[in-house]
């Protein structure tokens, strides 16, 4: 049996982390979706920059765009970008009807330059769901200071919306908080909250790249711990949003339509050589969570994955995990905030490359 059907016995839903003209007209993404169960869609502007500097098919489209001065390079941008948003959340609504709005779902982000205005990014998220006009979209947000004052603004106003850049149980919490106090906020305006979806994204080979590099400073008994960070992160905030969307928690808000924010996990393609190019697959699985792959890591586990419930195993292990490293004086906290901030930069050199492309 294919693996990756296997995962969605357990629970887990399989996302793809890439998006192309050339995955849309060669029938790849829906023999993706047909096949293996692919049940959703991430993009970003690093996933842009390369589809629209590797790809023919945009190339005529793009020039028509230069030709047009009233143009910004970014307008053109969104023209590329949002076209092929929108045919993968047509080719993903059979999914999204089938599952009545929980699954089947396509990514576009805000622009990383906004990270840090939540008004900004509010306007842009709203104007972004406006014109794809899918209800399969989810806004991508950072989970930066003012990210979570952004996410809490677009949920209350009916807008779905996945939370990027999240790094630590911090972020975990901060942007669960943030979502219930949006969703109840559209509840309380008489919005009807089925339609609206979050999930948040964290991010997890980073975590062990930075986290490793500390531990290799450290010596001695720390390399026993390395390639262990990311993976315990996760599962500590899996028993987090278990806790905070339990029936205790969360049930007053369900019974009025709201949906629990689903953990996604990101940034699951192997950096290190010296670990599985699976790790951050076979490890972490469980019921109500997404992984959202990279083309080679879902190859990877189709042809030698193991699909068994992990998720839950190894709760202990973690906790020592972190305290071991918090024994080392590593600050999973600060380890998180620098990561995110990276990130962001990674992001907005995408970001300006991409507008360097489509410059007139």
């Amino acid at each position: 049996m294919n693996p990756l059907l296997r995962l969605h016995a357990l629970g887990q839903r399989i996302w793809l982390d890439n998006l192309s003209r050339t995955l849309l007209h060669d029938g790849t993404l829906k023999k993706l979706v047909t096949d293996d169960r692919i049940a959703g869609v991430t993009s970003n502007p690093t996933i842009f920059f390369k589809a629209i500097s590797d790809s023919p098919h945009y190339q005529d489209e793009l020039q028509r765009l230069k030709n047009d001065p009233t143009l910004s390079a970014e307008q053109r941008y969104e023209t590329l970008a949002i076209a092929d948003i929108q045919a993968a959340c047509d080719l993903l609504q059979p999914v999204f009807k089938a599952t009545a709005g929980d699954d089947g779902y396509v990514s576009l982000e805000v622009s990383p330059a906004l990270a840090h205005d939540a008004t900004a990014t509010v306007a842009a998220g709203l104007r972004l769901k406006g014109t794809v006009a899918r209800g399969n979209l989810l806004i991508k947000v950072p989970a930066t200071a003012a990210g979570l004052t952004a996410i809490e603004e677009l949920v209350a106003q009916g807008c779905s919306v996945n939370v990027t850049l999240m790094f630590s149980l911090r972020h975990v919490r901060e942007v669960a908080q943030a979502y219930l106090r949006g969703i109840t906020r559209h509840i309380d305006a008489g919005g009807d909250a089925r339609k609206v979806k979050s999930v948040a994204s964290l991010f997890l080979s980073r975590v062990d790249t930075l986290v490793d590099k500390r531990l290799e400073a450290a010596g001695g008994d720390a390399l026993a711990l390395r390639g262990r960070s990311a993976v315990a992160l996760a599962k500590l905030a899996y028993q987090d949003y278990l806790t905070t969307f339990s029936d205790t928690a969360f049930g007053a808000l369900a019974k009025r339509g709201a949906r629990a924010q689903a953990m996604l996990w990101a940034s699951t393609g192997t950096k290190n050589p010296a670990y599985s190019d699976v790790l951050y697959v076979e490890s972490l699985i469980g019921p109500q969570t997404i992984n959202t792959v990279p083309d080679a890591t879902l190859a990877a586990f189709r042809e030698n994955g193991r699909a068994e419930a992990t998720l839950e195993a190894g709760i202990d292990a973690a906790r020592e995990q972190f305290a071991a490293l918090q024994r080392l004086d590593i600050d999973m906290d600060a380890i998180g905030q620098e990561l995110q901030a990276e990130g962001l930069k990674q992001f907005e050199e995408s970001f300006r490359q991409l507008l360097a492309l489509t410059a007139a």
